[in-house]
């Protein structure tokens, strides 16, 4: 909204010049984002304790330390994200990129499905929530009509092709499946996300990793000249989703405040299937979705833990790991949370430096 007001008088006034930088408003939309969360936070927090008596219900089959660290605390945490998140990009993106309404619109998605599931929750006051299978309906239904989108979008010689990372020039065909693809990488990177959601702060700092590095993949392959120099596949228009995941950054980080241990407020599934969701629509908008599975990877650890561990139980009666997901893992084997969260932080942090070598290494 601000570059389209601003845009008329740049000639006039030579400040409002800078709106016309995708630099200038990637770094608004983050400061923006942050200020909102930070200013609104509180607010929130009282507003859904105000009907969250009992705070988000806790699995009694989970770790029993939770039982006593984690009862009352308030969930749905992830409308302070949306909030802030979904303002700041209205304010300083360019409203008429069609990338940045394609992945509003499934994080927005995404955001109110976990909504419903985590108002099902607390309501009825047990962990059940939306069935699995009402879930994934609903999840894939948002995602195919994205990603029905991003394809419209994207160059021709790029919509239905797979990119590979560390390969130049080389594109897997898909053809009519691709948009299915695309549906899979939205699906499995909100999911991701809403598993590895189980500890005070595990999820929202590897989200902010990812935003950070998926912010220079979107600014790099929307900027023909710096996608030729690197040999990345150029998407005009994409640059702009550099915008969205600052705005992301400052979002988290303005969560991150009240979501430190101990927790304040948990994002709930209405921010982890939302972020999730951002995540995928940009690495497929990027033409980088091979590169998220990296740089995500320890969303991807998590999810795998989860598969092996219910399927090996179904065929053998035993478990792989004490507890899935993962982090559980090592709290029953007497981690501290905070010694997990950091270690799995670090985790991340060198994923993240894997997936931008593919940049440059190929």
């Amino acid at each position: 909204m601000i570059p389209l007001l601003l845009a008329p008088l740049s000639d006039d006034f030579i400040l409002f010049n800078l709106a016309r930088y995708l630099t200038f408003r990637a770094g608004a939309a983050c400061m923006t984002s942050l200020f909102i969360a930070l200013v609104f936070g509180a607010r929130v927090i009282n507003w859904l304790r105000s009907f969250q008596r009992g705070g988000q219900p806790i699995r009694e089959d989970g770790p029993e330390s939770h039982l006593l660290t984690k009862k009352g605390t308030p969930t749905m945490g992830g409308v302070l994200i949306l909030l802030a998140l979904t303002v700041s990009i209205l304010l300083w993106a360019d409203l008429r990129n069609g990338f940045v309404w394609a992945v509003l619109m499934v994080t927005l998605g995404y955001g109110a499905l976990g909504f419903y599931d985590d108002w099902l929750k607390v309501t009825k006051r047990n962990t059940r929530g939306v069935s699995s299978r009402g879930k994934l309906v609903a999840q894939a239904g948002l995602g195919l009509v994205t990603a029905l989108w991003l394809v419209w979008l994207l160059p021709p010689g790029l919509s239905t092709n797979l990119a590979l990372p560390f390969l130049k020039d080389t594109l897997v065909p898909f053809s009519i499946l691709f948009p299915f693809i695309a549906m899979f990488v939205m699906m499995g990177a909100s999911n991701a996300v809403n598993l590895t959601d189980g500890l005070d702060g595990l999820a929202i700092v590897p989200v902010m990793i990812a935003g950070a590095v998926f912010a220079l993949i979107a600014y790099l392959v929307g900027n023909r000249i710096f996608a030729d120099y690197l040999q990345l596949h150029a998407v005009p228009g994409a640059g702009e989703l550099a915008v969205f995941c600052s705005a992301l950054i400052g979002a988290s980080l303005g969560f991150l405040w009240f979501n430190a241990p101990p927790a304040a407020v948990f994002m709930g599934d209405t921010g982890s299937l939302a972020l999730g969701g951002a995540l995928g629509g940009i690495a497929v908008a990027t033409k980088h979705e091979i590169v998220l599975a990296i740089v995500g990877g320890l969303f991807v650890v998590e999810t795998l833990s989860v598969i092996i561990q219910v399927f090996w139980f179904k065929r053998t009666g035993r478990r792989v790991f004490l507890m899935a997901p993962l982090h559980h893992h090592f709290e029953k084997k007497g981690w501290a949370e905070p010694t997990i969260v950091i270690r799995f932080w670090i985790i991340a942090m060198v994923l993240a430096l894997v997936g931008l070598s593919t940049l440059k290494i190929r």
